[in-house]
């Protein structure tokens, strides 16, 4: 990627986040019910009017959405429509923390567990290693989350007592979490680690390498772990997206403060504001995540660089 595609592509992130705020603005005002469908008993219906005359819900579509896309270019997202009193920025300033060091630490569980794991099941294809690998895939694989993190809670919190049951606050309570979701994500990256690098491992230009003298330790370290990563860091981008923007089902059962009860609660109360804010946020993460995924892979592999 030049410089000149490379600017394309981060002014053109602006403009993606524009259409997807844009649709999440929308949608969400044609779903039926309201932000204030409870104070619609006949002696509340002046409260009603009154907050939609406090938000600017009483006013035409069209002014709404300029409204909108005027406080998006600020930077500001609007306040909340549940949580009153609130902002957006100042929900999103204290969950989406929580949720990024909860996905932070996920991520290099997964990374940790998945490469080495995905790598002894290539280099020794077969023997034991690899027999030991596919079955701890495959119970990963076969497991979601919202089935282990209470099996987690079951064997190692009730049962043992060694963890928290739920909560944050201390280091302790953000085990069972990362477990959670580390263990879920380090089963797909070790497939997709094992079945990279047992392809490039078949590669001419390893053969080449093993024809030339090159020590199998100097043909893995030098010559397949970089080609044999690019799959491991394609489907990285989206997942590290995903983490950091909170894994709803995890935060809900171990409660967790992050941004997936708040995005739960805004669908379900028709929270306009504090929904699209969070789908700009996780649009806007996800594209930056894939830009820098397709920088990695010019890095990692030289045939995209020369293509």
């Amino acid at each position: 990627m030049d410089a000149r595609a490379l600017v394309r592509r981060i002014l053109a992130i602006p403009l993606l986040v524009w259409v997807v705020a844009t649709l999440a603005f929308f949608l969400m005002r044609a779903a039926p019910g309201g932000p204030f469908d409870r104070e619609r008993a006949p002696a509340s219906r002046e409260v009603e009017a009154a907050l939609k005359a406090r938000y600017h819900l009483d006013e035409p579509l069209g002014r709404q959405y300029v409204r909108y896309l005027g406080g998006l270019a600020r930077g500001d997202l609007g306040p909340s429509l549940k949580y009153r009193h609130h902002g957006v920025n100042e929900i999103l300033a204290q969950a989406l923390p929580v949720s990024m060091t909860l996905g932070w630490l996920a991520f290099g569980t997964a990374m940790g567990l998945g490469i080495p794991v995905g790598a002894a099941g290539a280099v020794w294809r077969g023997r034991w290693p690899d027999w030991l690998g596919t079955v701890l895939v495959l119970a990963g694989a076969c497991i979601p989350t919202f089935v282990l993190a209470p099996l987690l809670v079951l064997g190692l919190s009730l049962g043992a007592g060694w963890f928290p049951v739920a909560g944050w606050g201390s280091p302790s309570h953000a085990i069972l979490p990362v477990m959670a979701l580390g263990l879920y994500f380090a089963a797909r990256v070790a497939r997709l680690m094992r079945e990279g690098l047992a392809e490039v491992l078949r590669s001419p230009f390893i053969l080449a390498a093993r024809a030339k003298g090159v020590s199998p330790g100097g043909i893995l370290w030098r010559h397949a772990m970089r080609p044999a990563l690019v799959p491991v860091v394609s489907y990285a981008g989206p997942m590290l997206a995903d983490l950091l923007t909170g894994s709803f089902v995890v935060e809900r059962i171990f409660q967790v403060p992050g941004t997936g009860a708040f995005f739960t609660n805004s669908f379900f109360s028709r929270d306009y504001t504090l929904m699209t804010g969070l789908v700009v946020v996780y649009s806007f993460l996800l594209l930056v995540l894939n830009l820098a995924t397709d920088l990695a892979h010019r890095w990692l592999d030289p045939r995209i660089r020369h293509a």
